[in-house]
């Protein structure tokens, strides 16, 4: 059976953007693997650091028991993330534990620093996989087979300075729309912190309007989230294309630039 490993940076994150599609893979018999790699215990005005962090480890395991997941607990607090080998090492051990053919995770731009940190985290501990030399934390057998590395769209379909970004191609999850706002209301601490540190209003209606936005830039799809392949060279062979095989019927490519 093929695996997905979702690497993202918060709890709700692979909810927010990257859901839709791995529902979409479990449908055809793939196995759900779960990762955020920052605690959410920073994410609160009205809870300590302590009481934060477990309610949001426990609104994660949650959704995850939900959505059928595989749940890896994350490795640093909120605004701690970091490119070291430390950690490195650490997001390695749950590459290899996993064993997944495609790895999901953020924009390399996107609107916050944990966002392109574990963005670069998931790339390299893709790479690593596969070198025995690289001891992992905790230590786990390297393996071999090809891992190939998508890319979900940044938050609101921008980069950092407001440009609109094209995926690669558009995956069909309108039917999971429900199912997706469901998910993310499991991170009910969420939406007050999103209100009133980012004036986001509602927290579960901003993401089906962005879904709906990737919708319509597809041309087809009421909602959609949107993906980019990452180059092959150290993950897979230049012909692996696993997403986009897999989902070929709720698929839509992006006009080429």
């Amino acid at each position: 059976m093929p695996s997905v490993l979702a690497i993202a940076a918060h709890p709700d994150d692979i909810e927010y953007l990257m859901v839709g599609t791995m529902l979409q893979l479990a449908r055809r018999g793939w196995d759900l693997h779960y990762v955020n790699l920052c605690d959410g215990s920073r994410g609160s005005t009205t809870m300590d650091r302590e009481a934060c962090a477990k309610t949001r480890l426990a609104e994660a395991k949650h959704a995850c028991e939900k959505m059928g997941a595989t749940f890896y607990d994350p490795i640093y607090p909120d605004m701690a993330a970091s490119y070291s080998f430390e950690n490195l090492a650490k997001v390695t051990a749950i590459v290899r534990t996993a064993k997944p053919s495609v790895v999901l995770t953020h924009s390399p731009s996107d609107y916050m620093e944990d966002h392109e940190i574990a963005c670069r985290l998931a790339v390299s501990a893709a790479f690593s996989h596969g070198m025995p030399n690289l001891v992992s934390d905790p230590p786990v057998p390297s393996f071999y087979e090809p891992v190939t590395v998508y890319h979900c769209q940044p938050v609101g379909n921008r980069t950092p300075l407001g440009e609109l970004v094209i995926p690669h191609f558009y995956v069909d999850h309108s039917d999971l729309i429900d199912k997706k706002v469901e998910l993310l209301g499991c991170h009910a601490s969420q939406k007050e912190w999103l209100d009133e540190s980012q004036g986001m209003d509602s927290y579960l209606q901003t993401m089906r309007d962005i879904n709906a936005e990737t919708g319509k830039m597809s041309g087809k799809f009421e909602y959609a989230e949107g993906w980019r392949k990452h180059l092959h060279w150290g993950f897979c062979g230049p012909d692996d294309d696993p997403l986009r095989s897999s989902l070929a019927d709720i698929i839509v490519e992006a006009d080429a630039p």
